[in-house]
């Protein structure tokens, strides 16, 4: 099984998904052990002195003026952790609760948090065995991070609550840390703390998001490319040099994918024979342009994942030079505003999917193909439903694009009066990651569909392999109505589990 060593410098996105999606064990280098233990001793002095020290030695947000006596912070430590899982709703999916988990170890094992290597190590354990805690949708405003989300993480690293095990099944987390040999942590001065201050659940999200995005907009493509050739469309608007004078990155990469998708068509072009039309529609020719901006839009938020990544996110925090200090790091407005921007990109990439869609139903505009690509029209429906769902979908996806972020509810007592709503952001971003996965698919069912009703007309060499993987692959043909929702849901797994991608890059290579 791979495994994923976490140091003092942060991890990469694909160590993320590593753990989170595919069970990576994790380990902590020696440097980090070292780190943690170097930043421990600094502050087991600061706790043997008289002086206050937030987190240390005081209370919590609102009530840090407190200072608590070496005898109750024991006490203190575990208390903020029980009071702090909160959490309420249906449970976070299990990828979620592991991205989050190795999250807060990475920032762990900076050693700017002070706890000690065994918190950390128990931590990694508890990945390590594929015990995951059970974590609600809601209780994380963004700010101080997410914490009632990393509460209940927390709690399960101490023997309490609730988890899953490996087998799927939820029992007490103490009876399954004792069933795996793992000795619950006894919190001490800095470690409740420490274990609940950090972006680390919107974080993960955004990775995860990103990587699935990567894959849906290279569909998007593909599936853009067949509509135009379905709908006899030109080429020629993808050509580079016109897509050079405007140089945004996302939008060549986008033309580049499509021109070889439909490199060797016999379909494209047919429109100068029809006279009424002079240039394809807006939803056909600006596909690169649309697209295109969702794709630097994704190149954006990675570079703010990244840096992420690479942070310490605690409050307070031990500076290399011993200082430890309060700080304003664990607020997520900078991860929330990208999981907003992608959450905007995706509903306008849906809609304009969308568009094409409706064109290939309608007579009169499709160029010939049949009334909703149907085998007998007026008997036949054809996929007349297929795109009330995808507008049904795309609906939801602009309702979904409403920021998060733009909202702040004060909590605390007005200590935390103003908040990210990071966790939101992050929330209905996956879901709109899987809205935005079902709309492809209709475009590629009825993108399919109409270019196998082309009778006469050779589609190119990629389109007739993404055909051959589609039938395959148990979605069916044009002809007479029948029960559509199976080869809906088909297509959306062709189009999510990358078979779609594979099938065009077979015969391309890769797509970009």
């Amino acid at each position: 099984m791979h495994t994923v060593v976490v140091g003092t410098s942060g991890v990469t996105a694909s160590d993320v998904l590593a753990v989170a999606r595919d069970g990576a064990r994790v380990e902590l280098s020696e440097e980090a052990v070292a780190a943690l233990a170097a930043s421990r001793e600094i502050v087991d002095a600061l706790a043997a002195k008289p002086d206050p020290v937030y987190g240390v030695s005081t209370g919590f947000g609102a009530l840090a003026t407190r200072h608590i006596s070496p005898d109750l912070r024991a006490q203190l430590q575990r208390n903020i952790v029980r009071s702090h899982a909160a959490g309420m709703g249906p449970r976070v999916e299990r990828e979620v609760v592991r991205a989050l988990m190795f999250l807060r170890l990475k920032t762990l094992c900076s050693g700017r948090t002070g706890v000690r290597p065994e918190v950390a190590r128990t931590m990694a354990d508890v990945l390590n065995a594929g015990i995951t805690p059970v974590v609600h949708e809601y209780g994380s405003l963004g700010c101080s991070g997410d914490l009632a989300p990393l509460s209940h993480c927390a709690l399960a690293l101490m023997g309490e609550g609730e988890a899953e095990g490996p087998d799927g099944s939820v029992r007490p987390a103490g009876d399954l840390l004792a069933k795996h040999g793992i000795r619950p942590v006894e919190l001490r001065e800095k470690e409740g703390l420490a274990l609940l201050n950090g972006t680390d659940g919107m974080l993960g999200m955004l990775v995860m998001a990103l990587a699935d995005l990567d894959l849906l907009y290279r569909s998007a493509d593909v599936t853009a490319a067949l509509s135009l050739e379905a709908l006899l469309g030109t080429d020629k608007v993808l050509a580079p040099e016109l897509h050079a004078i405007r140089p945004h990155p996302g939008q060549a990469a986008s033309a580049a994918n499509m021109l070889a998708v439909l490199e060797g068509s016999g379909l494209t072009g047919h429109h100068q024979d029809d006279a009424p039309r002079v240039q394809d529609a807006y939803s056909v020719r600006c596909a690169p342009q649309v697209a295109g901006a969702g794709r630097d839009t994704l190149a954006h938020a990675r570079l703010v994942a990244e840096r992420e990544l690479a942070a310490a996110v605690d409050n307070p925090v031990v500076l290399a030079d011993g200082r430890v200090e309060s700080n304003g790091n664990f607020h997520g407005a900078p991860v929330a505003y990208v999981l907003d921007f992608l959450a905007i990109a995706v509903a306008d990439l849906a809609s304009v999917t969308e568009r094409r869609t409706d064109r290939l139903l309608d007579k009169n505009r499709s160029h010939g193909l049949p009334p909703f690509l149907a085998d007998d029209a007026g008997v036949d429906s054809g996929l007349m439903i297929a795109q009330y769902t995808q507008a049904a979908l795309v609906g939801e996806l602009k309702r979904l694009a409403v920021p998060a972020s733009a909202d702040s509810i004060p909590s605390s007592a007005m200590q935390e009066d103003h908040v990210s709503m990071g966790w939101s952001a992050a929330r209905k971003l996956r879901t709109a990651v899987d809205g935005l996965t079902r709309v492809v698919a209709v475009e590629l069912y009825a993108a399919a569909r109409a270019v196998e009703l082309r009778e006469g007309l050779t589609p190119a060499p990629a389109t007739r392999a993404v055909l051959k993987a589609l039938r395959e692959a148990g979605v069916g043909g044009p002809g007479p109505d029948r029960y559509l929702a199976p080869d809906l849901a088909a297509a959306e797994t062709f189009v999510r589990d990358g078979r779609l991608v594979e099938a065009v890059e077979r015969v391309t290579g890769p797509l970009r």
